[in-house]
Parts: C-alpha cells; sequence; structure tokens
C-alpha cells in the first residue's frame, strides 16, 4: 500500500497589519486645555508652549490667503497678520475629525512645544477654538516642500543633495538629542524657502522616547520611506534603534530626489503595502544609476543598509566626505 503523506499548507498570505496596529501603542500626554475668552475664535495659548509662542490669538488678526493644502482632516493656509503683514502658516484640524487624527495633532503639539531648532520649523502658537478646532501657527516656507519642487524644478544635483542632507541630518542631530524620532522623513514633510533653508516638518506620528530602549516599530508613517525593521520587526528588529529608521528615510529621500521618482520602483508606479514589504524586505537595496560619485554612493550605502545595527549614525553621517565635501568653506567640519 502505498503511504500518502498529507501535505503541509504553506501560509503564503502577507500579514498586512490590523488596523488597530497602526495607531500608536503607547500613551500620549495630552495638552491641557486653552482657556476660550470669547466665542468669536479668540483663545489662550496653553500654558506649555515655548515662550516663542504668540501669547494669543485672534482670528480676526489673520486674513487667509490661499489654502496650502489638505488632509487628515485638516487644512493648511498661507495667512497674514493684518498688523504687522507677517506671513505664517496655519494648520486647522476640525474639532469633529477622526479620534486617530486628532490624536496625532495633539502629539504633533507635544513635539513643538519641546523644539527650538533652525532646521525644525517653527511653532508660534498653539489654540484650541472654543468649537472644538486644534490651530498651530507656524512659519511659513514660502518655496513649498523638497517635493512640490522635485515636480516643479526638476531632479536635484549632488551639490544640492549634499546641503539638503547636512541641513536634514542637523535636525535630526537636534530631535535625536532630545529623544525625538521623527518616523517620517520624506520630500513632502521637509520644507524649504527661497534662500534653500530645508526644515523638518510635520511632527503627526513622532515619537518622544522616554527610555532608550522603547519600541518604536508600531505601523505609523508612511510606509513608502519605512525601514525594514519597522516593516519587518521579527527579522530585522534584533537589537533595535528607533533612530536608524530616521536614517534609512533620509537615504531613501534623497535618491528620490535624484533619480526623480521613489527608488524601490520604476518611474510611475504607484506603491502599494504589499509591493514594498516584498521590495524592502526581501529585495537587495536600492542603488543610484550611473552617473552618480563615489562619495555620493558611499554615503547612500551607509543610510540604506538593511541592518540597522550597520547604519551610520546622524553624527557619522555629518562627517561623511559627501556632506563635508560639498559645504561651503565657512562651515566645513573639522
Amino acid at each position: 500500500m502505498a503511504l500518502v503523506r498529507e501535505r503541509r499548507q504553506l501560509n503564503l498570505r502577507l500579514p498586512l497589519p490590523d488596523f488597530s496596529e497602526r495607531r500608536p501603542r503607547f500613551p500620549l500626554p495630552l495638552p491641557p486645555t486653552s482657556q476660550s475668552s470669547t466665542a468669536t475664535g479668540t483663545a489662550t495659548a496653553t500654558a506649555a508652549a515655548p515662550t516663542t509662542c504668540a501669547a494669543n490669538f485672534v482670528a480676526a488678526d489673520y486674513e487667509k490667503l490661499q489654502v496650502l493644502g489638505h488632509g487628515n482632516g485638516g487644512t493648511v493656509y498661507k495667512v497674514r497678520q493684518k498688523r504687522t503683514s507677517a506671513v505664517y502658516a496655519l494648520k486647522v484640524v476640525h474639532g469633529d475629525s477622526d479620534s486617530a487624527v486628532r490624536r496625532q495633532i495633539f502629539r504633533e503639539m507635544e513635539i513643538l512645544r519641546r523644539t527650538d531648532s533652525p532646521f525644525v520649523v517653527r511653532c508660534h502658537g498653539i489654540f484650541e477654538k472654543p468649537g472644538g478646532d486644534v490651530a498651530i501657527l507656524m512659519e511659513y516656507m514660502d518655496a513649498g516642500t523638497l517635493d512640490t519642487l522635485l515636480k516643479s524644478n526638476g531632479i536635484f544635483s549632488e551639490p544640492s543633495l549634499a546641503n539638503i542632507a547636512r541641513q536634514v541630518l542637523d535636525g535630526l542631530n537636534y530631535l535625536h538629542s532630545h529623544k525625538i524620532i521623527h518616523r517620517d522623513i520624506k520630500p513632502s514633510n521637509l520644507l524649504v524657502n527661497r534662500d534653500m533653508e530645508v526644515k523638518i516638518a510635520d511632527f503627526g506620528v513622532s515619537k518622544i522616547m522616554c527610555r532608550t530602549l522603547d519600541a518604536c516599530n508600531s505601523y505609523v508613517g508612511t510606509c513608502a520611506y519605512m525601514s525594514p525593521e519597522r516593516f519587518d520587526p521579527d527579522t530585522y528588529g534584533a537589537n533595535y534603534n528607533g533612530y536608524a529608521a530616521d536614517i534609512w528615510s533620509l537615504g531613501l529621500t534623497l535618491m528620490e530626489l535624484y533619480m526623480g521618482h521613489f527608488p524601490f520602483l520604476p518611474a510611475g508606479q504607484r506603491p502599494d503595502w504589499a509591493t514594498l514589504m516584498c521590495a524592502i524586505c526581501f529585495g537587495e537595496p536600492p542603488s543610484l544609476p550611473e552617473g552618480a560619485s563615489e562619495e555620493f554612493r558611499s554615503f547612500m550605502e551607509c543610510c540604506l543598509q538593511k541592518e540597522s545595527s550597520k547604519r551610520w549614525t546622524v553624527s557619522q553621517l555629518l562627517s561623511h566626505p559627501f556632506v563635508i565635501s560639498n559645504a561651503p568653506r565657512s562651515e566645513r567640519r573639522s
């Protein structure tokens, strides 16, 4: 009699994250509620706000000039203060937004209160309106984002990318020294002005590390720029270092600005979660096309190591020849 063995049923489905896993798994310190002064839209900034924040906010003092963007339950406006003619960006999240969206805006408020760096977008005031809307008054960056510059002006040269890398690394150096991981570094979250000053923005999915060994591998942020250990912590999560995930995202960002499209996919292809997971976790890191300098290739290799422990730190990358050789003479580090 022939022996028939039972065939093993392999589970070949990709482990799509449960919706609840995409939400933060850590307690969020909510800001104290502002004291509303009138029903006309006047609110006092919270006591926890930095000294650079405005003392109060009167909606009638600001003129809306244009809409800069929509998303995540809110709108970002370009506004002008009528008395001084100073121009700002005003992010407004509506009071009836999804609870996850409001949780993100409260996290961003918490981060912005803690930051004061020329390489991080400056917050001038945080306000809660009587109707429940939350408003954040920020500095206005008049050239938009690196994503908009890529679409309007085309790809960036290596010297330009070295300048961008140096400024973003300075920003990450500040954030990491304050135990803050951004977790969503990408071209659309890097604001720029006409002087090509680059500042890190959008802290909706950032994480404040209370302890050095805090885990930071939940499914948040833009998955296209996620590091392998965030996609697959079981395989790549040994000796996890959350700060290294920001380095991976920076590497992909710079490569995209150089190539003109997202590095893991052909030009014009829209990424989906399953395709990205296969490419990032099972494929090799993307490489630069022919014509790139050896210094740039080396810098990319230092950022895009699949093993997070092999990625260079912010301080190491600030001393990399690609950054040093393209820096203005007055800014070159010893």
